[in-house]
């Protein structure tokens, strides 16, 4: 642990949060950096760094408290040093483990694609988590938007966003659209852009381990794997695969999928049936298969039935956290019209990055969407929103992002009874109808206050 980083001394009554053995080690008097983020950022870090300390105080009875340290990113770093990321930012991330952000702006030019996105690749922040809720009295645009209450677990370094792209026209364009020719591939019109995206076993085993965790953890039902794979097999679709090959593997007492629910109901109705019987009512047309296919549906049935016929038969599969998958789009439409299926999401980014938003959307928007880019042994917490810079600094925006997001970051740290007061507040002062502008305009009767405003009003209804 350094002295200071960026010129920022290192408060001296703080102590650090160790982590030792997978667990964190969380001190009375934890040293938790903050970026206090660009354009609206300024106005929503002190909203909530006074909600924060008012209910760490209050939990704890005055035990407890946060030794704040300022890092510098975004437009404040770039002022400074000529920077968007200096290394001590990063640095301080890795020497205090848990540290929270407002949201950044993305440099425009050359260089960083995005500072969010490189803070997650370069902590190996691999989990995006994104809880979707709703709280009462929030408008929605859905006439039931307490049926949804899901967990996004989003691939947060591979995807798009550490992928290649070459602009129409370039050289590096060409060699791939001749390479892709020589291939097969001849149906790429030779004024496109190209785009590269790389999915992992190893990226896709360390979401699925997490979302899978976390739902066993927390008492969640159901784990579905969002995917594209029907098109992109063998990046989406392997996604999809190897999510279900490390769920049996990694927590075969834990979980049922989807197709084992299928065969081993198949029998507890009728324990006389075969296995060839049983494979034609979990794969509809089998009989007009190919005979390579059938042997490959009668091998599923009966390697189902001699693996977990004995654990997971005579109903007991219905205790087990169920485990499945959805193509991406079939899962939009589906996350607005049956919600309440849905419990715990895991997708690769991109399909992450739209889910989300769209979950949000129902719930009051990004405004009341909190997130966590999590690590092993580190934990960043953000915004999900921009940095709107034409409303910075004038004290009207809604802070409920980076509030939730701090009782995200309590619960990682094992303090629950802050995370839970933080939320009683926003929760309490949303139902007595003291919001921000964006929440007001849509509710009748409301009364519009300023950031600051609605800041006081959740400490006092905690």
């Amino acid at each position: 642990m350094r002295k200071s980083y960026s010129g920022i001394s290192v408060p001296s009554d703080g102590a650090p949060i160790e982590y030792r053995d997978g667990r964190f080690l969380v001190p009375d008097n934890p040293i938790i950096p903050f970026i206090e983020g660009d354009g609206t950022g300024r106005d929503i870090w002190k909203a909530s760094k006074r909600v924060f300390d008012a209910a760490v105080e209050k939990a704890s009875g005055g035990k407890r408290r946060i030794a704040w340290l300022e890092i510098l990113a975004g437009e404040k770093a770039f002022k400074q040093f000529q920077n968007w990321l200096p290394d001590d930012t990063v640095q301080a991330i890795r020497d205090f483990r848990i540290a929270i952000k407002g949201p950044l702006t993305t440099p425009v030019g050359g260089g960083i694609r995005s500072l969010n996105v490189t803070l997650r690749q370069v902590l190996d922040l691999y989990a995006c988590v994104r809880p979707v809720k709703w709280y009462p009295g929030v408008p929605s645009p859905v006439k039931h938007p307490e049926k949804l209450d899901v967990v996004i677990f989003r691939e947060n370094t591979e995807d798009v966003y550490a992928g290649i792209e070459w602009p129409a026209g370039s050289a590096e364009a060409k060699k791939i659209i001749e390479l892709a020719a020589s291939f097969g591939k001849k149906n790429i019109r030779p004024d496109a852009g190209i785009g590269i995206k790389p999915i992992s076993a190893t990226g896709t085993r360390k979401i699925a381990r997490r979302a899978l965790r976390y739902a066993i953890e927390n008492g969640r039902k159901r784990v579905t794997f969002v995917h594209k794979g029907n098109i992109m097999k063998f990046t989406e679709g392997a996604f999809r695969d190897w999510g279900y090959e490390l769920a049996k593997k990694e927590f075969r007492d834990q979980i049922v999928t989807e197709r084992e629910s299928w065969i081993l109901d198949n029998r507890d109705k009728n324990p006389d049936l075969s296995v060839e019987a049983n494979a034609a009512m979990v794969e509809p047309g089998l009989d007009a298969a190919p005979e390579e296919f059938k042997q490959k549906i009668y091998a599923e049935v009966k390697e189902c039935l001699d693996a977990i016929g004995g654990t997971h038969g005579g109903g007991k599969w219905k205790g087990k956290i169920f485990v499945n998958d959805r193509i991406a789009d079939s899962m939009f439409q589906q996350i607005l019209t049956r919600p309440s299926e849905y419990d715990v999401a895991c997708t690769p980014n991109l399909n992450g990055d739209y889910l989300s938003d769209a979950c949000a959307a129902q719930v009051g928007g990004l405004g009341m969407a909190p997130g966590a880019n999590i690590g092993d042994g580190y934990g960043l917490f953000e915004a999900t929103h921009g940095t709107a810079p034409k409303y910075a600094d004038k004290d009207v925006i809604n802070p409920s992002s980076v509030m939730l997001s701090g009782a995200l970051m309590f619960d990682f740290m094992d303090w629950q009874e802050v995370a839970r007061l933080i939320e009683q507040g926003i929760s309490r002062t949303i139902q007595n109808k003291t919001v921000t502008y964006d929440l007001e305009r849509m509710m009748e009767g409301a009364t519009k206050v300023k950031t600051s405003e609605y800041a006081t009003h959740i400490i006092s209804n905690m």
